[in-house]
């Protein structure tokens, strides 16, 4: 993983897309991407198999060793895999929910490429607010890491600065929390521009108030000499101490990473603007991570867009053009999975790119109905769509992965859930009931028509058939006689010929 509670940025916030020599490879992503050789592609290949060939060429390893003589060229530009422990503190529910989520930070884990040795959770009314854990649980926890060489502990909720440094202090190797977690396989997996943007923000907004550093050196002045210091022109003066100079410079990152994010969300916008004007319904498919949704959207539309099992592996919205069985344009995308506690930094970051789901005719909310605990991630989406005013959208539950799932919780589900649908997006059981009630829920033209069309005006019987509905339509000596229904716009200019 990469989120450290204690960095420096003299580096990171100066880095640019040139060659780096250090990897022998390009800095930026996007760098990488264009350069890559035209014979490693396989033409029929389709986009989403080629970005999980291209995620999958850089794995972390588990025991690697770090002697170069030991290892091959290839294996020293894989990278080490963490040894962690996890760590929950249980404050309500029931034991069941308890272990549910510490099975689900398990599964954060591996998706970040970590190797989870020993997972503990605590029962406690309150975490405590020096340690996290108590006092004795800490001692507990640092004779684990010891007996096991785990080099990082993963604590299964937002830590304080304070709570991270202490636990530190005491245990002697790195303390991440949820957040932090969380934030590093967005890192890992954000491939647009965007994308990239989007998390960079966010960890910079959550680093923000961790600045640290060991032996507080982050702590001293910069003295008589600046320049000799690293701080050089653009410093504030001899006065200013290191950790000042870093969360300048991070306010400062701060800002410009807001303003292309403005820029990118207007371009957004306008797209979303066009189909408004020219009346194109939009369906969003969100959901839990991780529930299927970029299968769904590959089953429905043929996307082909990246399908993997593992968690957040779609950061970057897909949106595809589809038609109805009566001619009917509409679009579909796929967003961003949700997960519970979703940290507010991300859903800040990402709000543009959210806006997708809260601007949508329909959502197609996706669920696992092979989780343990179904109905606790259509509450933690739900709660997500309240944050991002998306709650008053016509919302259509799927359950996905039927193949695999226990019928009595499909019935339940269904039961709890009435305006839904079970598919299985990997053999396309219920896919075709879902298309009905996709089109059915659909908004319709609500202006009625009947009109005889010259022949030579046959962009119009185009438009009807992409964007309204046609009951009858007769070819005659003098025209087209169409009658049926279409938005106030069209209907205005079919008027002229009203019949």
């Amino acid at each position: 993983m990469t989120n450290a509670p204690d960095f420096s940025l003299d580096d990171e916030l100066a880095a640019t897309d040139e060659w780096d020599e250090e990897s022998s490879g390009y800095a930026d992503a996007d760098d990488r991407a264009s350069h890559r050789r035209y014979d490693d592609v396989d033409p029929e290949e389709t986009t989403g198999e080629q970005d999980l060939a291209e995620r999958y060429a850089l794995r972390r390893v588990a025991g690697l060793r770090t002697e170069l003589e030991d290892i091959t060229e290839v294996e020293y530009r894989q990278l080490r895999l963490e040894r962690v422990v996890l760590v929950g503190v249980w404050t309500d529910g029931s034991v069941e929910e308890a272990e549910n989520s510490m099975a689900e930070l398990a599964l954060l884990a591996e998706t970040a490429g970590s190797e989870v040795l020993e997972a503990i959770y605590q029962r406690r009314q309150k975490p405590d607010p020096a340690t996290y854990v108590g006092r004795g649980k800490v001692d507990g926890i640092k004779e684990i890491v010891d007996a096991s060489g785990a080099d990082t502990v993963i604590l299964d909720g937002e830590l304080a600065p304070s709570q991270l440094r202490n636990l530190e202090d005491r245990l002697k190797v790195k303390a991440v929390d949820r957040t932090a977690l969380i934030l590093d396989i967005f890192a890992q997996h954000a491939k647009s521009k965007e994308g990239q943007a989007q998390v960079e923000l966010a960890q910079l907004q959550y680093m923000k108030q961790r600045l640290r550093g060991w032996g507080g050196n982050l702590s001293r002045q910069a003295g008589g000499r600046v320049g000799a210091d690293g701080g050089g022109i653009g410093g504030r003066g001899p006065g200013e101490t290191k950790i000042e100079t870093d969360r300048r410079r991070i306010n400062d990152k701060i800002a410009k990473l807001r303003r292309e994010l403005k820029a990118m969300a207007g371009t957004r916008e306008t797209k979303r603007a066009e189909r408004r004007r020219h009346q194109v319904p939009s369906v969003a498919i969100a959901g839990y991570t991780n529930a299927g949704k970029s299968s769904l959207l590959n089953r429905l539309t043929d996307a082909g867009v990246l399908v993997e099992d593992a968690l957040f592996a779609t950061l970057d919205p897909t949106t595809r053009r589809t038609t109805t069985v009566d001619g009917r344009v509409y679009t579909m995308s796929d967003t961003v999975g949700f997960v519970r506690h979703l940290p507010h930094q991300l859903v800040e970051a990402f709000r543009s790119t959210l806006e997708e789901v809260a601007d949508s005719d329909l959502i197609l909310h996706v669920v696992d109905g092979s989780h343990p605990d179904p109905e606790g991630q259509i509450a933690a989406v739900r709660e997500v769509f309240a944050e991002i005013g998306a709650d008053k959208v016509p919302e259509l539950i799927v359950v996905n992965k039927a193949d695999a799932a226990d019928p009595m919780v499909l019935a339940r589900l269904r039961q709890r859930e009435p305006h839904s649908v079970v598919v299985s997006a990997k053999t396309g059981e219920g896919i075709e009931e879902a298309l009905r009630l996709v089109e059915s829920e659909l908004p319709r033209p609500g202006v009625e028509f009947s009109a005889l069309l010259p022949y030579e005006r046959g962009d119009l019987i185009d438009r009807l058939h992409r964007t309204g509905e046609i009951d009858s339509m007769e070819h005659t000596a003098e025209g087209t006689l169409v009658a049926g229904r279409a938005h106030e716009d069209l209907a205005g200019e079919l008027a002229a010929y009203a019949v």
